[in-house]
């Protein structure tokens, strides 16, 4: 899809009207003067090795197919970097855009990029290079994106605007969370291997720059000294496909990785009581919960939010806590919203209690219980799903576990081929809004169906400028979700790591929310 051009081109009048080339930006680079950095800074040093719970895809190397999961970001904030992103100063830090603004009417928002900022093979971010990258996103809530951006004017190498058709208050959190938009690719290097061969090496403006990648192996990513922040403190970072939680662990004990992503259960308990490995827990933005596919279907026994109401109840969310994550999951009651987020609605807190769950299912019909189908998950998390579908054999309902690898499973989620029950964790950037948009609304990726009063509210929330009104009205939706149990929720996920002896400023915790090690530029080992 190409926007429409305006023919108003006038320069920005800070006086950067010309880009820099390529030789300008390498020498500035060379002299100490092209980023913010305003100390030289030592050589990265050493390797680091991380433990990788799911298996990487090369769909995750590029910022255009961003399937809305919060996943494809352990890579993106290695490899790449966006306009604006979430940083541990702000949820909306400037990034490869030093600075941003929107006008008064919130018709148009303006970036200035940084100078200095250059992508992996030395060409300099250009304004060409984000128009490129937001004509070229294909992902996650692309269309949505695309039909509110009127026009995109670039008057000069470093300056653009996105002119929108109406006031939209998201646009930036979408552009610079929720969706991979603004995360910005090289348009001539990308023009000139194409689409497939950018996944297979690709060039980003990010930290680390590509080396090689094993399918189910793992990929090598090395220090791009020139980033804009500074040099990495890490010279190489390989990231080894460890599917299995048991031997995360012993690799981490015997020192074959540094960092191991989740350790659970009773491996967590066995990390903490093995001296010299430290355990990291952080509660993220990705929130557990049961989705009822068929919930709008009426042969389907979900669709009497009896039966529902019934499975939240038989869920015991907090044994399956302190047996899983020890206790550092947040359960809040709250299905898809993460408590951090901006007009997040606390709703009560849920109810552990099945005698009351076979009660509702003998009213419904199910003296007996019922044979339920599939429960579909993210193979990585099949230890809570496991846990769950016990829970719900306990009052009758019976379902059998389908585990599927986590690009299966997204993929699966996102065609809209499941039936039943799935297990969801949504753990994306953004707000309220943008979990409503993308798992409640009509034509949500993740939406397998809708209610249409919640659906009319959706346009009138995204047009409220006044932010106590639009809180209100996100408020009500978030509230019609719980009243109607469109999702039953299980916990705010408590993420737990194991982090070894060598490893300095392991960067979790860092960025609110966020799961994994970043900003990857911030890793450290002790000694180096």
């Amino acid at each position: 899809m190409r926007l429409p051009q305006s023919h108003d081109e006038q320069a920005f009048p800070d006086g950067g009207a010309r880009g820099l080339t390529r030789r300008e930006s390498l020498a500035l680079i060379a002299l100490g003067l092209g980023g913010t950095a305003t100390t030289a800074a030592a050589a990265p040093q050493g390797q680091l090795t991380v433990a990788v719970h799911v298996s990487l895809t090369p769909t995750w190397f590029d910022p255009a197919e961003s399937t809305g999961i919060v996943t494809p970001y352990l890579i993106l904030y290695a490899l790449h970097d966006g306009m604006v992103k979430s940083m541990p100063d702000g949820i909306r830090s400037p990034s490869l855009a030093e600075s941003y603004s929107m006008s008064k009417d919130g018709l148009t928002f303006e970036f200035v990029i940084r100078n200095g900022a250059l992508f992996h093979n030395g060409d300099p971010v250009t304004s060409e290079d984000v128009k490129f990258s937001f004509l070229r996103y294909q992902g996650s809530d692309h269309s949505l994106l695309k039909q509110r951006v009127d026009a995109i004017e670039t008057p000069d190498a470093r300056h653009i605007r996105f002119k929108l058709k109406q006031p939209w208050p998201d646009f930036l959190t979408f552009y610079a969370g929720a969706t991979g938009a603004g995360w910005i690719v090289p348009s001539k290097y990308v023009t000139k291997v194409g689409d497939a061969g950018f996944k297979k090496a690709p060039i980003g403006a990010g930290p680390y720059k590509f080396v090689s990648y094993e399918p189910g192996l793992e990929l090598v990513l090395e220090a791009f000294e020139p980033y804009w922040r500074g040099a990495p403190k890490v010279k190489r970072i390989v990231m080894k496909v460890i599917p299995d939680e048991s031997t995360r662990l012993i690799a981490l004990k015997r020192g074959e990785v540094d960092i191991a992503y989740s350790i659970r259960g009773e491996s967590a308990k066995a990390l903490m009581e093995t001296p010299g490995l430290g355990l990291k827990a952080a509660v993220v933005q990705g929130t557990f919960c049961v989705y009822f596919a068929d919930q709008w279907d009426p042969k389907s026994p979900w669709h009497d939010q009896r039966v529902r109401h019934a499975l939240s109840l038989a869920i015991d969310r907090n044994t399956i806590n302190d047996a899983l994550t020890l206790g550092k999951s947040r359960v809040t009651g709250s299905s898809i919203f993460p408590d951090m987020y901006e007009f997040y609605w606390q709703p009560p807190a849920p109810v552990f209690d099945p005698v009351k769950a076979k009660q509702l299912l003998a009213t419904a019909g199910f003296p007996n219980g019922f044979d339920a189908g599939l429960y579909y998950c993210d193979s990585s998390y099949s230890n809570i799903g496991e846990a769950v579908v016990n829970n719900l054999q306990e009052v009758g309902i019976r379902v059998k576990l389908r585990p599927l690898e986590r690009a299966a499973f997204i993929k699966g989620f996102t065609d809209k081929t499941y039936k039943n029950l799935i297990q969801a964790g949504p753990g994306a950037f953004g707000n309220s809004a943008t979990r409503l948009e993308s798992f409640v609304v009509k034509g949500g990726p993740f939406a397998y169906g809708s209610y249409p009063d919640i659906d009319e509210l959706f346009p009138v929330q995204a047009a409220e400028m006044d932010p106590v009104k639009r809180e209100a009205i996100l408020h009500q939706m978030q509230r019609m979700v719980h009243e109607r149990t469109m999702f039953a929720p299980i916990w705010q996920l408590g993420f737990l790591n194991g982090i070894g002896p060598r490893v300095g400023e392991s960067s979790f915790g860092r960025i609110p929310g966020f799961p994994y090690t970043a900003p990857y530029d911030e890793i450290t080992l002790k000694g180096s």
